[in-house]
């Protein structure tokens, strides 16, 4: 991995920046929760797991690949 890549992914893999990905999985991830599952969670029905987590787990990898893309933008080609 050359070293802006690198330094990108150190950046984006930052404290500062880990911490605002998982707030914003918070919140997005708990809209779609209830958008999908909504029904269920308050029926106390089958809820899928997987799909509940998974429904986390993608907004955090967006905001992450959003500030590692940032990150490498801003660097000299």
């Amino acid at each position: 991995m050359s070293g802006g890549r690198y330094s990108a992914l150190c950046s984006a893999l930052s404290w500062a920046m880990v911490r605002r990905s998982f707030a914003t999985a918070l919140i997005v991830g708990s809209i779609l929760n209830v958008i999908n599952q909504g029904d269920l969670v308050y029926s106390w029905g089958a809820v899928s797991w997987w799909k509940l987590a998974l429904t986390y787990c993608v907004p955090f990898c967006v905001a992450t690949f959003g500030a590692y893309s940032a990150y490498r933008a801003t660097e000299a080609p």
